[in-house]
Protein backbone atom coordinates (compact mmCIF):
# COMPACT_ATOMS: atom_id res chain seq x y z
CA UNK A 1 0.00 0.00 0.00
CA UNK A 2 2.63 2.00 0.93
CA UNK A 3 4.84 1.74 -1.98
CA UNK A 4 1.41 2.33 -4.23
CA UNK A 5 0.43 5.43 -2.81
CA UNK A 6 4.69 5.96 -3.64
CA UNK A 7 3.83 5.80 -7.23
CA UNK A 8 1.10 7.83 -7.39
CA UNK A 9 2.70 10.88 -5.10
CA UNK A 10 5.40 10.57 -7.25
CA UNK A 11 3.61 10.90 -10.23
CA UNK A 12 1.59 13.95 -8.98
CA UNK A 13 4.81 15.63 -8.03
CA UNK A 14 6.25 15.21 -11.60
CA UNK A 15 2.99 16.78 -13.11
CA UNK A 16 3.10 19.78 -11.07
CA UNK A 17 7.18 20.53 -11.28
CA UNK A 18 6.77 19.41 -15.05
CA UNK A 19 7.99 23.41 -16.41
CA UNK A 20 11.06 22.89 -14.23
CA UNK A 21 12.29 19.48 -16.07
CA UNK A 22 15.48 18.56 -17.57
CA UNK A 23 15.13 17.83 -21.45
CA UNK A 24 18.03 15.26 -21.54
CA UNK A 25 15.52 12.51 -22.34
CA UNK A 26 17.58 9.53 -22.81
CA UNK A 27 19.08 10.30 -19.31
CA UNK A 28 16.27 10.88 -17.52
CA UNK A 29 14.30 7.86 -19.25
CA UNK A 30 17.06 5.50 -17.65
CA UNK A 31 16.66 7.25 -14.50
CA UNK A 32 12.70 7.37 -14.22
CA UNK A 33 12.76 3.52 -15.51
CA UNK A 34 15.03 2.71 -12.76
CA UNK A 35 12.94 4.60 -10.07
CA UNK A 36 9.90 2.96 -11.54
CA UNK A 37 11.96 -0.48 -11.25
CA UNK A 38 12.58 0.42 -7.38
CA UNK A 39 9.25 1.18 -6.70
CA UNK A 40 7.67 -2.25 -8.53
CA UNK A 41 10.37 -4.41 -6.49
CA UNK A 42 8.84 -2.64 -3.24
CA UNK A 43 5.34 -3.10 -4.09
CA UNK A 44 6.47 -7.14 -4.40
CA UNK A 45 8.07 -6.59 -1.33
CA UNK A 46 5.80 -5.12 0.71
CA UNK A 47 3.08 -7.93 -0.59
CA UNK A 48 5.27 -11.05 0.18
CA UNK A 49 6.02 -9.42 3.60
CA UNK A 50 2.41 -9.45 4.28
CA UNK A 51 0.88 -12.31 2.73
CA UNK A 52 3.33 -14.69 3.58
CA UNK A 53 2.06 -13.72 7.47
CA UNK A 54 -1.21 -15.43 6.68
CA UNK A 55 -1.88 -19.05 6.68
CA UNK A 56 -3.66 -20.83 3.67
CA UNK A 57 -1.42 -18.81 0.37
CA UNK A 58 0.24 -21.85 -0.90
CA UNK A 59 4.33 -21.46 -0.83
CA UNK A 60 4.82 -17.92 0.94
CA UNK A 61 3.32 -19.48 4.08
CA UNK A 62 6.29 -21.03 4.28
CA UNK A 63 8.49 -17.91 5.39
CA UNK A 64 6.52 -16.57 8.39
CA UNK A 65 8.69 -14.35 10.77
CA UNK A 66 10.21 -16.50 12.93
CA UNK A 67 9.88 -15.46 16.71
CA UNK A 68 12.38 -15.74 19.88
CA UNK A 69 11.60 -16.99 22.95
CA UNK A 70 10.98 -13.57 24.35
CA UNK A 71 8.62 -12.49 21.76
CA UNK A 72 6.06 -15.68 21.45
CA UNK A 73 6.58 -17.46 24.72
CA UNK A 74 7.79 -20.79 25.35
CA UNK A 75 10.12 -22.42 27.98
CA UNK A 76 13.82 -22.01 28.88
CA UNK A 77 15.53 -25.42 29.99
CA UNK A 78 19.02 -25.18 32.15
CA UNK A 79 20.67 -29.04 32.19
CA UNK A 80 24.01 -29.82 33.89
CA UNK A 81 26.57 -32.45 31.98
CA UNK A 82 28.57 -35.03 33.88
CA UNK A 83 32.20 -34.83 32.58
CA UNK A 84 33.51 -36.68 35.24
CA UNK A 85 33.85 -39.81 33.25
CA UNK A 86 35.79 -38.09 29.81
CA UNK A 87 39.08 -36.69 29.46
CA UNK A 88 39.08 -32.83 29.97
CA UNK A 89 40.74 -32.59 26.44
CA UNK A 90 37.18 -34.34 24.89
CA UNK A 91 34.91 -32.24 26.97
CA UNK A 92 34.64 -29.46 24.17
CA UNK A 93 33.52 -32.00 21.74
CA UNK A 94 31.38 -34.06 23.96
CA UNK A 95 29.45 -30.99 24.41
CA UNK A 96 29.18 -29.78 20.84
CA UNK A 97 27.89 -33.81 20.37
CA UNK A 98 25.45 -32.96 23.16
CA UNK A 99 24.27 -29.86 21.57
CA UNK A 100 23.94 -31.46 18.04
CA UNK A 101 21.82 -34.25 19.43
CA UNK A 102 19.27 -32.51 21.72
CA UNK A 103 18.93 -30.25 18.61
CA UNK A 104 18.14 -32.78 16.24
CA UNK A 105 15.68 -34.71 18.46
CA UNK A 106 14.00 -31.54 19.25
CA UNK A 107 13.91 -30.84 15.31
CA UNK A 108 12.11 -34.16 15.24
CA UNK A 109 9.11 -33.06 17.08
CA UNK A 110 8.87 -29.65 14.34
CA UNK A 111 9.60 -27.11 17.61
CA UNK A 112 10.37 -24.07 15.55
CA UNK A 113 13.65 -22.63 16.16
CA UNK A 114 14.71 -23.83 19.32
CA UNK A 115 18.11 -22.23 20.35
CA UNK A 116 20.53 -24.42 22.05
CA UNK A 117 23.87 -23.74 23.52
CA UNK A 118 26.48 -24.96 25.86
CA UNK A 119 27.89 -23.03 28.28
CA UNK A 120 30.72 -23.22 31.39
CA UNK A 121 29.79 -22.29 34.86
CA UNK A 122 31.24 -22.79 38.59
CA UNK A 123 29.50 -24.17 41.52
CA UNK A 124 31.51 -24.09 44.82
CA UNK A 125 34.81 -23.37 42.47
CA UNK A 126 34.05 -26.50 40.54
CA UNK A 127 33.50 -26.06 36.43
CA UNK A 128 30.46 -27.43 35.46
CA UNK A 129 29.09 -28.12 32.15
CA UNK A 130 25.48 -26.47 31.19
CA UNK A 131 22.79 -27.18 28.15
CA UNK A 132 20.45 -24.33 27.76
CA UNK A 133 17.94 -25.09 25.44
CA UNK A 134 14.98 -22.47 24.37
CA UNK A 135 12.02 -23.55 23.36
CA UNK A 136 9.57 -21.27 21.42
CA UNK A 137 5.86 -21.89 21.84
CA UNK A 138 6.24 -24.50 24.36
CA UNK A 139 4.79 -22.86 27.59
CA UNK A 140 4.10 -26.25 29.72
CA UNK A 141 7.02 -26.98 30.74
CA UNK A 142 6.54 -30.79 31.94
CA UNK A 143 5.91 -31.19 27.87
CA UNK A 144 9.30 -29.27 27.03
CA UNK A 145 11.24 -31.97 29.65
CA UNK A 146 8.97 -34.59 28.46
CA UNK A 147 10.04 -33.44 24.60
CA UNK A 148 13.64 -33.47 25.53
CA UNK A 149 13.27 -36.49 27.29
CA UNK A 150 16.16 -38.41 29.08
CA UNK A 151 17.78 -39.86 25.65
CA UNK A 152 19.22 -42.74 26.33
CA UNK A 153 23.49 -42.90 27.30
CA UNK A 154 24.88 -45.51 24.85
CA UNK A 155 28.22 -46.93 26.42
CA UNK A 156 30.36 -50.35 24.77
CA UNK A 157 32.12 -52.10 27.17
CA UNK A 158 34.63 -54.58 27.60
CA UNK A 159 35.68 -57.61 29.76
CA UNK A 160 37.62 -56.07 32.30
CA UNK A 161 41.21 -58.19 33.63
CA UNK A 162 40.35 -59.97 37.08
CA UNK A 163 42.36 -61.51 39.34
CA UNK A 164 42.28 -65.41 39.34
CA UNK A 165 40.06 -65.59 42.38
CA UNK A 166 37.44 -62.88 40.99
CA UNK A 167 37.32 -65.06 37.85
CA UNK A 168 36.83 -67.96 39.82
CA UNK A 169 33.89 -66.69 41.44
CA UNK A 170 32.92 -65.37 37.71
CA UNK A 171 32.72 -68.70 36.54
CA UNK A 172 30.59 -70.18 39.16
CA UNK A 173 28.00 -67.27 38.28
CA UNK A 174 24.87 -67.29 35.51
CA UNK A 175 25.91 -66.50 32.54
CA UNK A 176 22.24 -65.10 31.93
CA UNK A 177 23.87 -62.02 34.33
CA UNK A 178 25.27 -59.37 32.84
CA UNK A 179 27.16 -58.39 36.12
CA UNK A 180 28.74 -62.07 36.19
CA UNK A 181 31.73 -60.12 34.33
CA UNK A 182 33.37 -57.15 34.94
CA UNK A 183 33.47 -54.87 32.54
CA UNK A 184 35.25 -51.39 31.86
CA UNK A 185 34.74 -48.32 30.03
CA UNK A 186 35.71 -48.22 25.64
CA UNK A 187 35.73 -45.23 23.73
CA UNK A 188 32.92 -46.33 21.80
CA UNK A 189 29.72 -43.96 22.77
CA UNK A 190 26.05 -43.11 21.43
CA UNK A 191 28.10 -39.97 20.24
CA UNK A 192 29.45 -42.47 17.11
CA UNK A 193 26.20 -43.31 16.30
CA UNK A 194 24.88 -42.70 12.61
CA UNK A 195 21.63 -44.35 12.37
CA UNK A 196 19.42 -47.07 14.52
CA UNK A 197 16.16 -49.08 13.09
CA UNK A 198 14.19 -51.58 14.04
CA UNK A 199 14.54 -55.27 12.52
CA UNK A 200 13.67 -59.04 13.10
CA UNK A 201 15.39 -62.09 13.84
CA UNK A 202 14.54 -64.31 10.80
CA UNK A 203 14.97 -67.24 13.24
CA UNK A 204 12.83 -66.12 16.49
CA UNK A 205 10.90 -63.36 14.65
CA UNK A 206 12.05 -61.10 18.07
CA UNK A 207 12.67 -57.41 17.63
CA UNK A 208 16.36 -55.70 16.91
CA UNK A 209 17.51 -52.59 17.07
CA UNK A 210 20.68 -52.58 14.37
CA UNK A 211 22.81 -49.87 14.37
CA UNK A 212 25.28 -48.34 11.83
CA UNK A 213 28.28 -46.54 13.06
CA UNK A 214 29.63 -42.94 11.50
CA UNK A 215 33.65 -43.51 10.01
CA UNK A 216 34.81 -43.06 12.87
CA UNK A 217 32.95 -45.30 15.30
CA UNK A 218 33.23 -47.87 12.49
CA UNK A 219 36.97 -47.77 13.32
CA UNK A 220 36.08 -48.05 16.65
CA UNK A 221 34.56 -50.92 16.38
CA UNK A 222 36.54 -52.48 14.38
CA UNK A 223 39.56 -52.03 16.87
CA UNK A 224 37.08 -53.58 19.71
CA UNK A 225 35.89 -56.31 18.01
CA UNK A 226 39.63 -57.15 17.01
CA UNK A 227 40.69 -57.05 20.26
CA UNK A 228 38.35 -58.63 22.24
CA UNK A 229 37.44 -62.04 19.79
CA UNK A 230 36.11 -64.92 22.07
CA UNK A 231 34.72 -62.18 24.61
CA UNK A 232 32.09 -60.26 25.42
CA UNK A 233 31.32 -56.61 24.41
CA UNK A 234 28.40 -55.24 26.11
CA UNK A 235 26.31 -52.74 25.45
CA UNK A 236 25.10 -50.28 28.32
CA UNK A 237 22.17 -48.39 28.15
CA UNK A 238 22.03 -45.62 30.89
CA UNK A 239 24.28 -47.43 32.93
CA UNK A 240 22.50 -50.74 32.37
CA UNK A 241 23.76 -53.73 30.67
CA UNK A 242 21.18 -54.50 27.99
CA UNK A 243 22.83 -56.88 25.36
CA UNK A 244 26.27 -58.71 26.30
CA UNK A 245 26.89 -60.90 23.06
CA UNK A 246 30.08 -62.54 22.60
CA UNK A 247 32.88 -61.63 19.57
CA UNK A 248 32.83 -64.37 17.32
CA UNK A 249 35.15 -62.54 14.47
CA UNK A 250 36.11 -58.52 14.14
CA UNK A 251 33.40 -56.57 12.83
CA UNK A 252 34.62 -53.96 10.45
CA UNK A 253 31.73 -52.61 8.75
CA UNK A 254 30.46 -50.53 11.75
CA UNK A 255 27.23 -52.25 11.94
CA UNK A 256 25.84 -54.03 15.27
CA UNK A 257 23.11 -55.69 16.93
CA UNK A 258 21.45 -54.45 20.23
CA UNK A 259 19.03 -58.00 21.33
CA UNK A 260 17.07 -58.18 24.35
CA UNK A 261 13.60 -59.53 25.50
CA UNK A 262 12.48 -56.04 23.50
CA UNK A 263 8.54 -55.82 22.50
CA UNK A 264 8.21 -54.38 19.07
CA UNK A 265 7.19 -50.74 20.54
CA UNK A 266 10.02 -51.02 23.06
CA UNK A 267 12.83 -51.69 19.92
CA UNK A 268 10.98 -48.95 18.18
CA UNK A 269 11.23 -46.45 21.03
CA UNK A 270 14.58 -47.34 21.62
CA UNK A 271 15.20 -46.87 17.74
CA UNK A 272 13.99 -43.50 17.96
CA UNK A 273 15.60 -42.61 20.75
CA UNK A 274 19.30 -43.63 19.37
CA UNK A 275 18.64 -42.13 16.08
CA UNK A 276 17.59 -38.78 17.34
CA UNK A 277 20.92 -39.18 19.35
CA UNK A 278 22.33 -41.65 22.29
CA UNK A 279 23.59 -38.52 24.74
CA UNK A 280 27.78 -38.55 24.85
CA UNK A 281 27.52 -37.30 28.62
CA UNK A 282 24.56 -37.71 30.87
CA UNK A 283 22.74 -34.45 32.10
CA UNK A 284 20.43 -33.31 34.04
CA UNK A 285 17.69 -31.15 34.51
CA UNK A 286 19.04 -28.39 36.92
CA UNK A 287 16.17 -25.40 36.40
CA UNK A 288 13.49 -24.08 34.51
CA UNK A 289 11.78 -20.78 33.51
CA UNK A 290 8.45 -20.03 31.26
CA UNK A 291 7.24 -17.34 29.58
CA UNK A 292 3.77 -17.01 29.34
CA UNK A 293 2.63 -16.46 25.49
CA UNK A 294 0.81 -13.14 27.09
CA UNK A 295 3.88 -11.51 28.03
CA UNK A 296 5.52 -12.33 24.70
CA UNK A 297 2.78 -10.91 22.74
CA UNK A 298 2.75 -8.24 24.63
CA UNK A 299 6.72 -7.46 23.99
CA UNK A 300 5.69 -7.96 20.58
CA UNK A 301 2.92 -5.38 20.41
CA UNK A 302 5.36 -2.83 22.32
CA UNK A 303 7.93 -3.47 19.70
CA UNK A 304 6.11 -2.91 16.86
CA UNK A 305 4.39 0.09 18.17
CA UNK A 306 7.41 1.83 18.51
CA UNK A 307 8.68 0.60 15.55
CA UNK A 308 5.86 2.46 13.85
CA UNK A 309 5.76 5.49 15.88
CA UNK A 310 9.21 6.24 15.27
CA UNK A 311 8.42 5.82 11.44
CA UNK A 312 5.44 8.30 11.96
CA UNK A 313 7.93 11.11 13.81
CA UNK A 314 10.90 10.44 11.40
CA UNK A 315 8.08 11.01 8.32
CA UNK A 316 6.90 13.98 9.97
CA UNK A 317 10.33 15.67 10.33
CA UNK A 318 11.36 14.85 7.49
CA UNK A 319 8.44 15.83 5.44
CA UNK A 320 8.43 19.36 7.17
CA UNK A 321 12.12 19.67 7.39
CA UNK A 322 13.02 18.96 3.76
CA UNK A 323 9.31 18.66 1.79
CA UNK A 324 10.28 17.03 -1.52
CA UNK A 325 13.12 15.46 -0.73
CA UNK A 326 12.10 14.66 2.55
CA UNK A 327 8.97 12.65 0.91
CA UNK A 328 11.46 10.43 -1.12
CA UNK A 329 13.38 9.87 1.32
CA UNK A 330 10.24 8.06 3.48
CA UNK A 331 9.22 6.36 -0.01
CA UNK A 332 13.05 5.11 0.66
CA UNK A 333 12.81 4.53 4.44
CA UNK A 334 9.32 2.33 3.17
CA UNK A 335 11.88 0.68 0.43
CA UNK A 336 14.24 0.09 3.54
CA UNK A 337 11.68 -1.55 5.69
CA UNK A 338 10.66 -4.01 3.04
CA UNK A 339 13.81 -4.96 2.01
CA UNK A 340 15.02 -6.25 5.63
CA UNK A 341 11.72 -7.64 6.83
CA UNK A 342 12.23 -10.23 3.45
CA UNK A 343 15.71 -10.75 4.17
CA UNK A 344 14.76 -11.66 7.61
CA UNK A 345 11.66 -14.20 6.17
CA UNK A 346 14.19 -15.86 3.46
CA UNK A 347 17.30 -15.94 5.34
CA UNK A 348 15.13 -17.41 8.54
CA UNK A 349 16.08 -15.23 11.19
CA UNK A 350 15.23 -15.45 14.50
CA UNK A 351 14.02 -12.02 15.67
CA UNK A 352 14.09 -11.30 19.54
CA UNK A 353 13.19 -8.07 21.49
CA UNK A 354 16.79 -7.62 20.96
CA UNK A 355 16.97 -7.87 17.27
CA UNK A 356 13.81 -5.08 16.83
CA UNK A 357 15.84 -3.01 19.17
CA UNK A 358 18.27 -3.44 16.30
CA UNK A 359 15.90 -3.22 13.50
CA UNK A 360 14.77 0.01 14.97
CA UNK A 361 18.36 1.51 15.40
CA UNK A 362 19.36 0.92 11.97
CA UNK A 363 16.49 2.61 10.59
CA UNK A 364 17.77 5.69 12.54
CA UNK A 365 21.15 5.21 10.93
CA UNK A 366 18.78 4.93 7.27
CA UNK A 367 17.56 8.32 8.12
CA UNK A 368 21.04 9.92 8.96
CA UNK A 369 22.43 8.93 5.34
CA UNK A 370 19.66 10.61 3.71
CA UNK A 371 20.13 13.85 6.25
CA UNK A 372 23.87 13.68 5.59
CA UNK A 373 23.36 13.95 1.72
CA UNK A 374 19.80 16.37 1.91
CA UNK A 375 22.44 18.97 3.61
CA UNK A 376 25.09 18.72 1.49
CA UNK A 377 22.46 19.37 -1.44
CA UNK A 378 21.30 22.18 0.11
CA UNK A 379 25.08 23.88 0.77
CA UNK A 380 25.42 23.46 -3.59
CA UNK A 381 22.01 25.01 -3.49
CA UNK A 382 22.96 27.76 -1.93
CA UNK A 383 26.47 28.32 -3.78
CA UNK A 384 24.31 28.71 -6.53
CA UNK A 385 24.55 25.81 -8.34
CA UNK A 386 21.45 24.00 -10.50
CA UNK A 387 19.25 21.31 -8.58
CA UNK A 388 20.74 18.46 -10.73
CA UNK A 389 23.99 19.65 -10.27
CA UNK A 390 23.22 19.94 -6.37
CA UNK A 391 21.93 16.51 -6.41
CA UNK A 392 24.79 14.93 -7.84
CA UNK A 393 27.79 17.25 -5.92
CA UNK A 394 25.56 16.70 -2.29
CA UNK A 395 25.57 12.67 -3.30
CA UNK A 396 29.15 12.69 -4.05
CA UNK A 397 30.08 14.74 -0.93
CA UNK A 398 28.39 13.08 1.30
CA UNK A 399 29.55 9.62 -0.02
CA UNK A 400 32.47 9.75 2.69
CA UNK A 401 30.88 10.21 5.65
CA UNK A 402 28.18 8.04 5.41
CA UNK A 403 30.56 5.07 4.18
CA UNK A 404 33.29 5.60 7.25
CA UNK A 405 30.07 6.06 9.84
CA UNK A 406 28.45 2.47 8.23
CA UNK A 407 31.81 1.00 8.14
CA UNK A 408 32.69 1.80 11.65
CA UNK A 409 29.10 0.84 12.69
CA UNK A 410 29.28 -2.99 10.77
CA UNK A 411 32.88 -3.25 12.38
CA UNK A 412 31.42 -2.85 15.48
CA UNK A 413 28.49 -5.29 15.00
CA UNK A 414 30.84 -7.67 13.68
CA UNK A 415 33.13 -7.96 17.09
CA UNK A 416 29.68 -8.07 19.32
CA UNK A 417 28.47 -10.82 17.37
CA UNK A 418 31.68 -13.11 16.88
CA UNK A 419 32.76 -12.25 20.74
CA UNK A 420 28.94 -12.14 22.74
CA UNK A 421 28.47 -15.77 24.34
CA UNK A 422 24.19 -14.16 24.89
CA UNK A 423 22.06 -15.52 21.74
CA UNK A 424 20.38 -12.53 22.59
CA UNK A 425 23.53 -10.35 21.82
CA UNK A 426 24.35 -11.91 18.77
CA UNK A 427 20.63 -11.51 17.39
CA UNK A 428 20.97 -7.61 18.17
CA UNK A 429 23.97 -7.58 16.51
CA UNK A 430 23.09 -9.91 13.18
CA UNK A 431 20.00 -7.83 13.05
CA UNK A 432 21.97 -4.56 13.31
CA UNK A 433 24.61 -5.59 10.65
CA UNK A 434 21.92 -6.60 8.58
CA UNK A 435 19.79 -3.55 8.99
CA UNK A 436 23.14 -0.97 8.15
CA UNK A 437 23.87 -2.67 5.20
CA UNK A 438 20.14 -2.16 3.62
CA UNK A 439 20.26 1.45 4.95
CA UNK A 440 23.30 2.45 2.51
CA UNK A 441 22.09 0.94 -0.32
CA UNK A 442 18.73 2.44 0.07
CA UNK A 443 20.41 6.07 1.19
CA UNK A 444 22.94 6.11 -1.81
CA UNK A 445 20.89 3.90 -4.47
CA UNK A 446 17.11 4.53 -3.89
CA UNK A 447 17.12 7.84 -2.59
CA UNK A 448 19.87 9.50 -5.54
CA UNK A 449 17.68 7.34 -8.12
CA UNK A 450 14.34 9.39 -6.91
CA UNK A 451 15.96 12.46 -6.78
CA UNK A 452 17.49 12.31 -10.00
CA UNK A 453 14.56 10.70 -11.57
CA UNK A 454 12.21 14.17 -11.22
CA UNK A 455 14.54 15.84 -13.75
CA UNK A 456 14.37 19.00 -11.98
CA UNK A 457 16.97 22.14 -13.12
CA UNK A 458 16.08 25.03 -12.41
CA UNK A 459 16.14 26.26 -8.79
CA UNK A 460 12.83 29.13 -8.98
CA UNK A 461 9.27 29.47 -8.47
CA UNK A 462 7.83 25.71 -7.59
CA UNK A 463 10.74 24.13 -7.41
CA UNK A 464 12.53 26.45 -5.20
CA UNK A 465 9.68 25.83 -2.60
CA UNK A 466 9.87 22.25 -2.79
CA UNK A 467 13.84 22.12 -2.36
CA UNK A 468 13.35 24.60 0.33
CA UNK A 469 14.33 23.86 4.04
CA UNK A 470 12.06 24.17 7.02
CA UNK A 471 9.99 27.61 6.92
CA UNK A 472 12.87 29.32 4.46
CA UNK A 473 12.74 28.88 0.96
Amino acid sequence: MLASCAVVALGVILCIIDPYLSNNSDYMLKKRISAIVLLVVGILLGTFVHYSELPGNGFISKFPFKLGLDLSGGTHLVYQADTSKIPASDVVGAMESLKMVIESRINAFGVAEPIIQTEKGTVGGVQIQKLIVELPGVTDVNKAVDLIGKTPVLEFKTEKAVSPAAAAANANASTTDAYAVEYETSPLTGRFLESARVEFDPNTRQPLVSLVFNEEGKKLFGQLTTANIGKTIAIFLDGRAISTPVVQTAITDGKAVISGRFTPTEARDLARDLKYGALPVPIELIGTQSIGASLGVDALHASVAAGIWGLIIISIFLLFWYRLPGILAIISLGLYTVITLTLFKLFGIVLTSAGLAGFIISIGMAVDGNILIFERMKEELARGLSVEDAIKEGFARAWLSIRDSNTSSIITGLILFFTATSPLIKGFALVFILGVVVSMFTAITVSRTLLIALGVKKYEGVAKFLFGNGLRN
